[in-house]
């Protein structure tokens, strides 16, 4: 996909202080605003500032989750370097670590089934949709999405299968909606 030429702007000392903490693999404390508003700040240890399709974000170990979390930069407010060291983890591919964790913790589950093998799915599904797992001749796709009529309409109305919507409701309501649109394109005419 092409960059959001329309995405937030991160600020350039946010991102530069994100990037030399991550070189010199010293602990920073963030200030985070969501988009709703709220605000908290977090100790991380920032292993990496990777850009996706023009936005910038900062691939960490959040201490006060415990868990690994991607936040956008443009979001973070503020950086506080400590004077804590991290190691990250050897094999870390932090392109990789970004799309997976992108397809995970999102408000809205997606389930969907494929009768075709997982071989032949595989290639067309990308990380932030899931994780695709092996199900009797079949394969099954679970995640999470933040717009259910995104996923339903960018990227499942691409597949070249069939595949069957488990859940969530706001998925399949989606894919509903998508699904009639296709079918009155195709009615003659009223």
């Amino acid at each position: 996909a092409a960059p959001d030429r329309y995405a937030a702007r991160p600020d350039p000392a946010t991102t530069s202080a994100l990037v030399a903490a991550s070189a010199d693999r010293r602990r920073v404390l963030v200030t985070y605003r969501k988009e709703s508003g709220d605000e908290w700040e977090t100790e991380v240890d920032p292993w990496a500032v990777v850009v996706r399709h023009g936005r910038w974000y900062l691939l960490c170990h959040s201490h006060r989750a415990g868990a690994v979390r991607t936040y956008r930069v443009d979001r973070i407010r503020s950086v506080q370097v400590t004077g804590h060291a991290f190691v990250p983890p050897d094999d870390l591919d932090p392109v990789a670590a970004l799309e997976e964790n992108l397809g995970t913790g999102w408000e809205f589950r997606a389930r969907v089934s494929f009768d075709a093998p997982l071989a032949d799915v595989a290639p067309w599904i990308r990380p932030p949709m899931g994780r695709l797992e092996p199900a009797g001749d079949g394969c099954v796709l679970v995640g999470s999405t933040s717009n259910p009529s995104m996923y339903a309409q960018e990227w499942l109305a691409c597949m070249p299968f069939a595949f069957r919507v488990e859940g969530g409701p706001e998925l399949r309501a989606a894919v509903a909606r998508v699904a009639a649109r296709f079918a009155a394109a195709v009615a003659g005419p009223s």
